[in-house]
Parts: C-alpha cells; structure tokens; sequence
C-alpha cells in the first residue's frame, strides 16, 4: 500500500529569498538567522535559513555583522533591488546585449515603455548635474 499524504508543496529560491528579505525588514534592527527560521514559522530547517541568507549576501541583498560566534542580518535592498539584479544577472550573461534589450523593450506594455523612457531621462539627467 502507498502513502496517500500528500508532500508539502517545494518552494523555489527565488520565493525563499523573497520570504527571508521580507522578514529582515520586518525586523527592527539586525535579526539572527534562528529570528528568521522563527518569523517564518520555523518549518524551514536552520541550515536552509543560512543557505538563503548566505546567497542574499553574494548578491548584495543583505548585509552581516558578527555577534559572538554568528552573524546579525540586515537587508540591503528591497525586493526590487533584488529584481533589477536578476534583471542585471541575466543581461550580462548573454553576449547579444541589444537584442536583449530590443526583445525586452518591445514586449513592454506601453505603459510601462513610458515609465522606462521616463526613468531614463531622469538618469540622463542626474548625469548631467
């Protein structure tokens, strides 16, 4: 006879990172890594808390400061920060950067071509001062 219960639903990286960022700012200061795996309902194992931590860190998401023999966490960026670096990621691991970029901007709605155009012009802007 099989077992019938049903495993519980594996969650993706991105969305573990999403949830650990989403704690840190919940915090009110610089939150331990045993905070986190608690304010996420401690169904993840400590070990996996650290991993995601660990990879929030290369990507600049988070910051760490030692605190006796572990780390105290803080978020660096929001998840849009962490977004625009995906987008970045991606960007520079293909050698085509303009068609990249043409394929992107033309399947933009056009609401949000007029925000990009816009934001673009604000960073030209702020070049220029």
């Amino acid at each position: 006879m099989t077992d019938q219960r049903q495993r519980p639903r594996r969650r993706g990286q991105g969305e573990l990172e999403v949830l650990v960022l989403t704690a840190l700012r919940e915090a009110d200061g610089p939150a331990s890594a045993g905070w986190v795996q608690e304010r996420l309902g401690g169904d993840l194992a400590y070990t996996t808390v650290i991993t995601i931590l660990t990879r929030l860190l290369a990507k600049g998401a988070v910051t760490r400061e030692r605190t006796g023999r572990s780390f105290a966490w803080t978020p660096a960026s929001d998840q849009a920060g962490l977004a625009a670096h995906k987008m970045r990621k991606v960007l520079d691991a293909e050698s085509d950067r303009e068609a990249v970029l043409a394929s992107f901007v033309t399947s933009l709605e056009p609401d949000d071509e007029r925000l990009l155009r816009e934001l673009l012009g604000r960073a030209k802007d702020e070049r220029e001062d």
